[in-house]
């Protein structure tokens, strides 16, 4: 009898298909439970993960085997995020269609580079651009890349505002690097998001050299604050405090720099869909007039992991902060995606966030923004009825809870992530421990935050009655 070789083996697998029906039933199974399931995994699922930790065997892998594993040792121990009282770190859920559409992508398995490399990725990274243009309402012409999340959106977004400062000054960074390069100032508030600092390190701006504007109550830039701005300026601002879900005072700060001959990149990574809604939209006023934009699908639009876009008004200064050329690229008159984006090899991320845009429209999108915002509002007038402390203002979907003292929010916060009622992290607020809510995904209804209110006054309870 013949024995077939690893890679007969591997095609019988593609034309069987028995591996793909089986992760698809795993699949169904885990959506049967996700609702309903600990929203943190039990300990018994995590301490069955050591079935993991085997050594590599010389010899192929049983492929029922495989799949098998996953289900068994890994559903269980996933963190129910999709699901509707999963309150931390801004994780959206993922909507069914473009879940849907991840799949097929992934069968697809296509590189995002370059139009020759794949046309229908090319096509969809071009209709995305426009549509994200004119949802948000930004300046004709303004250019979008793809990439995995808003921490390389804002580094995207810095790279092209650095590279243009210098070249206004007559300095090529691309040519002859920064050593030597006039000096650039770099302006963020005190309650900056850490992946900013992250940025700005990687890009050799340095995280103590910049100028720190202090902020208000709710982590906005004091207008008042900002020091002289001038063409050497790279300002960075934030429309969503990650914390307080606060906005800057976007408009004033653009104006200024606009007359200053300044860069403003705004960090949008869940906050800049305000500007979709007709209701929130006051928030985010005059962020068009910034120059770069970077912000997240997988949060408030609810796209499957990782979905990031960074934006940008003027397009070659993208483009050329991107910049990679080897006789082997075959450049087209159509969209290359690697140009817009620092990585060339990509996944064909942009699939699902068309799904998502395609299926809910316009109007679909503020109303998911909307309802997200609705809840969070609910939460924090539910849990304040209940004698919890809401220590910021509840202007989008973002929630600060603390209890009568340091010691018992700390425990209550330990013993909501024990019960699995619901998820939320911690955080420190002007010194004070606090329990971070951020409400950000599509499935949540107002029986989950009935529920999860509840999860909160029990836990509380469990700390005060013994």
């Amino acid at each position: 009898m013949k024995i077939k070789t690893l890679q007969e083996e591997m095609f019988s697998q593609l034309n069987v298909r028995q591996l793909f029906d089986q992760a698809q039933s795993y699949a169904y199974d885990y959506m049967d439970g996700v609702l309903d399931r600990n929203v943190f995994p039990k300990d018994q699922a995590i301490q069955a993960l050591s079935a993991f930790d085997e050594p590599l065997l010389n010899t192929s892998g049983n492929p029922d085997e495989i799949l098998r594993m996953l289900h068994e040792y890994g559903s269980p121990a996933t963190v129910a995020q999709t699901g509707g009282r999963y309150f931390g770190f801004v994780n959206g859920g993922a909507i069914p269609v473009a879940l849907a559409a991840k799949w097929l992508a992934d069968v697809w398995d296509q590189n995002a580079a370059l139009y020759v490399i794949s046309p229908i990725l090319s096509q969809l990274e071009t209709v995305c651009e426009k549509w994200l243009v004119d949802l948000f309402g930004l300046p004709k012409g303004t250019a979008a890349g793809f990439v995995g999340g808003t921490s390389t959106a804002t580094l995207c977004g810095l790279a092209a505002g650095r590279n243009e400062l210098l070249r206004r000054m007559g300095w090529d960074v691309n040519a002859d690097g920064l050593f030597g390069a006039p000096n650039l100032r770099v302006i963020v508030g005190e309650q900056a998001h850490a992946t900013v600092f992250k940025a700005l390190s990687l890009l050799g701006l340095g995280r103590s050299r910049v100028e720190l504007v202090p902020v208000d109550d709710q982590g906005r830039i004091i207008v008042e604050k900002l020091p002289e701005l001038d063409g050497s300026c790279l300002v960075i601002v934030q429309s969503g405090n990650v914390n307080t879900g606060a906005f800057d005072p976007l408009d004033e700060i653009c104006e200024r720099a606009r007359q200053a001959n300044a860069w403003v990149h705004v960090d949008g990574a869940f906050g800049l869909w305000a500007a979709v809604s007709r209701s929130k939209k006051y928030l985010a006023r005059g962020f068009e007039k910034a120059d770069s934009w970077s912000v997240d699908g997988h949060k408030t639009l609810n796209t499957p992991y990782d979905c990031g876009v960074i934006l940008c008004r003027d397009r070659q200064a993208l483009v050329s902060a991107m910049q990679a050329s080897a006789s082997y690229i075959l450049s087209s008159g159509k969209r290359d995606g690697m140009f817009y984006a620092p990585e060339m090899s990509r996944r064909a991320r942009v699939v699902e966030l068309w799904a998502t845009l395609k299926f809910l429209g316009k109007d679909g999108v503020e109303e998911l923004v909307d309802r997200l915002c609705t809840h969070a509002k609910e939460l924090a007038a539910q849990l304040q009825s209940r004698g919890f402390r809401i220590l910021n203002d509840v202007v989008f979907n973002q929630v600060l809870v603390a209890c009568e003292t340091a010691e018992l929010t700390n425990a209550t916060l330990e013993n909501i992530q024990q019960s699995g009622e619901c998820w939320c992290g911690g955080a420190t607020w002007k010194g004070e421990p606090v329990i971070r809510i951020s409400v950000c995904s599509w499935a949540t209804t107002e029986a989950d935050v009935e529920r999860s209110v509840a999860a909160f006054a029990k836990a509380r309870d469990l700390v005060t009655s013994s």
